[in-house]
């Protein structure tokens, strides 16, 4: 195990501050920063701002300039191996003459995976990696879940009462949750690659799903479960900009007014209750380059993801309210008969946003 001195947990930690602050810009790329020192003053910085554009390396290393020569460079993920939209990284490394490059985690990309420290230990430079690991992996759970997994990281947004509701009995949900809580969804949503909901949910209440925080450039992808295809072609999220998709059966057939508008039609295979199949989906999604899934939606499509062990993660923003009895439910999950079967969730996280207490939960069995 490498020792790492005080210098190099103060560098590495202000590279992981710096890739933080590409949390809604870099999508599908992973969020990376990068310091340059050269004894114990920093020469260098940078971070990878958006796809196809210079990465957090590269940035550094013109910051850095001629100094660059015989420095050490602090990167919060393995520096790429191979040209894509940019340059290798680790060959700019290289021609720079770095001496040592000390990196968070390795990049579970295949077409990495190693390949760059091999590059930069022939040619010479020291490579010491796994100083402050977690953390890196921490700010690209989606990125590594999509690589590892070939599937989103899965995560689902619920507004519950102090009883456990998310609406009343006839459907009303408007508003549990405060403006302060709202605030906050709106910058998870911001650094989401999609926002998911169910036919449901666009029925019963319209909903944008897009970001509407200062000036967001990057609007996530809008992705509608519609087994039947019945979504309205006027429901509001369709008449937004940016890219939206509606997920149906194939064995359905797609009403003129959908085929006919600009919405991607995503035609899937069926389970046995002929719902859109939720495996071939995040398969398919997983393709299209989709990091981060968060899902908006009623107690029926999220009951379902985790039927099927597809969510990692629960944002909750539980309000100070009481909604009684016969009020919805989170999930329809199947009945449990044993408590030995119950799920089980790590509270990793819990702040309160205005009146409420939002809390993040992870599933103990299927974090990847």
């Amino acid at each position: 195990m490498v020792g790492f001195s005080t210098f190099d947990h103060e560098c590495m930690t202000k590279a992981l501050r710096l890739a933080e602050r590409g949390l809604s810009s870099t999508d599908p790329n992973p969020r990376v920063g990068c310091v340059m020192a050269s004894g114990e003053r920093i020469i260098g910085q940078g971070w990878h701002r958006r796809a196809g554009q210079a990465h957090a390396e590269i940035h550094a290393l013109r910051e850095a300039g001629s100094e660059a020569r015989g420095s050490t460079a602090y990167v919060t993920l393995e520096p790429c191996s191979y040209q894509g939209r940019t340059a290798s990284c680790a060959n700019a490394l290289i021609k720079a003459g770095v001496s040592r490059v000390v990196v968070a985690t390795r990049d579970p990309n295949p077409r990495v995976d190693g390949a760059g420290f091999k590059m930069l230990e022939d040619s010479g430079i020291q490579v010491e990696t796994g100083l402050l690991e977690k953390e890196s992996e921490e700010l690209n759970r989606g990125f590594s879940t999509r690589m590892r997994l070939g599937r989103p990281w899965v995560r689902v947004k619920l507004a519950l009462s102090l009883d456990g509701r998310t609406a009343l009995a006839g459907g009303d949900s408007q508003w549990i949750s405060s403006d302060a809580s709202r605030q906050d969804v709106q910058a998870w949503r911001a650094r989401s690659s999609a926002v998911m909901t169910g036919i449901g949910t666009v029925l019963a209440d319209d909903p944008s799903l897009n970001v509407r925080i200062g000036d967001q450039q990057r609007q996530p992808l809008r992705l509608i479960v519609d087994s039947a295809w019945r979504t309205p072609a006027q429901a509001k999220t369709l008449q937004l900009p940016g890219e939206v998709v509606i997920a149906g059966c194939a064995s359905n057939e797609v009403p003129g007014s959908l085929r006919s508008g600009s919405v991607k039609l995503l035609a899937l295979g069926e389970d046995p209750q002929g719902r859109v199949d939720l495996h071939e989906l995040m398969a398919a999604l997983a393709a299209m380059e989709i990091n981060e899934l968060q899902l908006e939606s009623g107690a029926a499509l999220g009951g379902a993801l985790l039927n099927e062990a597809l969510v990692d993660e629960l944002l909750v923003y539980q309000a100070p309210v009481i909604l009684g009895s016969g009020a919805r439910d989170a999930f329809a999950t199947r009945v449990l008969d044993d408590m030995q079967d119950r799920i089980e969730l790590n509270c990793i996280e819990s702040i309160r946003t205005g009146p409420d207490l939002r809390s993040i939960f992870r599933f103990t069995e299927h974090v990847s």
